[in-house]
């Protein structure tokens, strides 16, 4: 696999574009890319384009791309997770493994028993670290992350018909199982304190089933890859 760089606005016809300034200086300062190299590049909207290194200086990479293709890797079925976040020295390795699952979206929620909702500074650093993410694992799609989101809100937004959604609990709940026949699935997952039992509650009022990972107590982060490799891998 050539090395693959993000590039939002791929030339939809092919031809000559510059990398953006935080590409321009990992490929330049990091990788020593040398014009003539092959690369790859992607859009982070499903679509990549095999690209040469046409020009280089010391903060600019320009590339000439061929036309894009649209090459979809995600998985059949659409996965959402909402976390309360761990510590943020925990979530690099959270989100690196969830974006390489192919987990679509992210949704930091914020419950009765969150030590700490993410700052925005967090948020974009883990903004960062998704994108690099899926350079290094071929994604195509970026998996999203939402803004922080109260826990009373997600469970009272409206539910769509095709959408699953399950609330992963230690209480007396089904095993979770591969639910093969949902295209699109969301899973809420609490903090390391639990989640509050008016919150429980609220969650099956609104339509949330609740779920057991097994007898073991998980980390966020453990809880939450355990969640995406039973249903999307």
């Amino acid at each position: 696999m050539t090395r693959r760089y993000y590039c939002p606005n791929l030339p939809p016809l092919g031809g000559e574009i510059k990398l953006d300034d935080s590409e321009s200086q990992h490929a330049t300062r990091v990788m020593r890319v040398k014009v003539g190299e092959s690369i790859t590049l992607f859009d982070g909207r499903g679509h990549e384009a095999e690209a040469t290194i046409s020009a280089v200086s010391r903060n600019e990479c320009w590339c000439e791309a061929f036309v894009p293709k649209r090459v979809i890797r995600e998985p059949a079925t659409s996965l959402d997770l909402a976390i309360s976040l761990p510590k943020p020295e925990r979530c690099k390795e959270l989100i690196e493994r969830l974006t390489e699952i192919g987990v679509r979206k992210v949704i930091p929620i914020v419950t009765r028993h969150t030590q700490r909702p993410p700052s925005p500074a967090l948020l974009d650093k883990l903004s960062r670290i998704m994108i690099e993410s899926c350079k290094q694992c071929g994604r195509n799609e970026l998996m999203v992350i939402d803004p922080v989101t109260k826990m009373e809100t997600l469970l009272e937004s409206e539910a769509t018909e095709s959408c699953r959604r399950l609330l992963a609990h230690t209480g007396q709940a089904e095993p979770l199982e591969r639910q093969s026949d949902a295209t699109s699935v969301l899973v809420a997952i609490g903090p390391e304190g639990g989640w509050a039992e008016a919150e429980v509650e609220l969650a099956v009022e609104n339509g949330f089933h609740t779920v057991s990972l097994g007898k073991l107590v998980f980390r966020v982060e453990t809880a939450a890859v355990v969640v995406a490799a039973r249903l999307i891998v």
